[in-house]
């Protein structure tokens, strides 16, 4: 039935993590075909609990709204996915199926959500399209990840650099690569930018993992510091994704806000956090080493710095950009160096900074709303792994989640039918935080031991 003549479409959205949260629900929202009735659409958001949980401070910071949001395990989630949106037992025609599911999860959550899915919806006549992607910049497991993620109904590459190369290792492997589908990231907007602030405001955009050492991390902070100290008529922000003791999409053992504890900073210079748009509203420079945030930059137009000091290295992610125009050092800033982005390489990334991206999810709605309207219902979920492609890894990946090769729960499999009493809240929360006090506190040490 085509999603026009629905009574109304129901989205629903895993996600893993703040930041996945915040691709997941703006991806689910750019999708929804352009002849639904936007007034009359329900989005459920689930998180998956785990390390990266958001806090409902990151939640608030990513100021996606939905109309509920609850955190379960995977089994939980497979469990509601098979009552559906009302909550009650699903009708054997699927009635009460939701029309379109968002994975944003790593590569391993998606692919044990995918054999969990096609276990629960054996025998139903329609369950939802199912779509999935990646948070950002592709610049590392391009091989791993994507057939992790194969099987979806639709794979969202965000530029058409990441499409071809997605085809390219489907076809590679005799993987359909029909469900490649070019988009772009669903959070760039914004005013572009229109000349210096007063004062100019030059911002690090910082990452939890890139640089990993404290000695490259305290680098970088402290060459932003003297940027800071050597132009006092400027601003100097770093802009921090997490504050200490939460997680985002990756372990941050070293913390910008503990490294920079005890060091004289100059007063032009200053820690924020908040939402990446409005920091961008303010800012004349970013840097980075290799974030996500670049890509927001260069699609406002800012401009967009992405460093090699510290080398360009697959390890930093910052080979991706090479060819961009944006690459330069802190030597180079200090003395007033500007980027001119390379336009060619711009427009295959996704940016779209040419006034396009209107028009950028126009090819992943036509592709929903036909899979509505096949005749029939979709077929069952197909993934390229399976026990017999790759009986010494799948296993493994699904038990990670209670599931078993089959894609059914494991007996003894963590799910609960209501909300938490207050007793397990409170274990909840202090097993989190021993997790990541041995993360940012007890792990460095054993690493610094090691080393001696």
């Amino acid at each position: 039935m085509p999603a026009s003549a629905t009574k109304s479409l129901r989205v629903a959205v895993l996600a893993d993590s703040d930041t996945r949260w915040k691709w997941g629900a703006l991806t689910a929202k750019r999708l929804i075909p352009n002849e639904s009735d936007r007034s009359d659409i329900r989005l459920d958001g689930f998180l998956l609990r785990g390390r990266a949980t958001p806090t409902a401070r990151q939640l608030q910071e990513v100021g996606v709204h939905a109309d509920s949001l609850r955190e379960v395990t995977a089994v939980e989630f497979l469990r509601a996915m098979e009552a559906g949106p009302s909550g009650t037992e699903a009708a054997p025609d699927g009635a009460e199926s939701y029309d379109i599911l968002v994975l944003s999860l790593v590569g391993g959550g998606v692919q044990a959500m995918l054999h969990g899915l096609r276990s629960a919806f054996a025998g139903r006549e329609k369950r939802p399209v199912v779509v999935t992607g990646y948070v950002g910049v592709v610049y590392e497991k391009l091989a791993d990840g994507l057939l992790l993620r194969h099987g979806a109904d639709l794979v969202l590459a965000n530029s058409r650099q990441d499409a071809d190369r997605f085809r390219e290792v489907y076809d590679g492997v005799g993987a359909d690569s029909s469900a490649v589908t070019e988009v772009a990231l669903p959070f760039l907007g914004g005013a572009p930018y229109e000349g210096e602030h007063d004062p100019y405001t030059v911002v690090f955009a910082a990452q939890p993992s890139v640089p990993e050492s404290r000695k490259d991390r305290t680098y970088l902070l402290d060459r932003l510091i003297r940027h800071a100290r050597q132009h006092p008529e400027r601003e100097v922000l770093l802009k921090l994704r997490s504050k200490p003791g939460e997680h985002t999409t990756h372990i941050e053992e070293l913390p910008y806000q503990k490294l920079v504890q005890g060091k004289d900073v100059p007063a032009n210079f200053q820690l924020v956090y908040g939402h990446m748009g409005e920091v961008l509203d303010r800012t004349d420079l970013l840097v980075t080493m290799s974030s996500t945030a670049a890509l927001e930059s260069l699609h406002r137009r800012i401009p967009t710095v992405v460093l090699t000091d510290l080398g360009i290295r697959e390890g930093l992610g910052n080979h991706h950009f090479v060819g961009s125009g944006c690459l330069a050092s802190w030597d180079q800033l200090d003395a007033g160096h500007r980027p001119v982005p390379d336009a060619e390489w711009v427009s295959r990334q996704g940016v779209a900074a040419d006034g396009t991206y209107a028009t950028a999810f126009d090819a992943g709605r036509e592709r929903i709303a036909k899979l509505l309207a096949r005749p029939g219902g979709l077929p069952p979920l197909n993934p390229y792994y399976t026990p017999e492609t790759a009986s010494g890894y799948l296993p493994g990946i699904l038990a990670r989640h209670h599931l078993g090769p089959d894609g059914v729960p494991l007996p003894g499999a963590p799910a609960a039918d209501k909300a938490p009493g207050p007793v397990r809240q409170i274990v909840r929360r202090a097993a989190r935080g021993a997790y990541r006090h041995g993360v940012q506190r007890v792990a460095p040490v054993i690493r610094r031991m090691g080393e001696l």
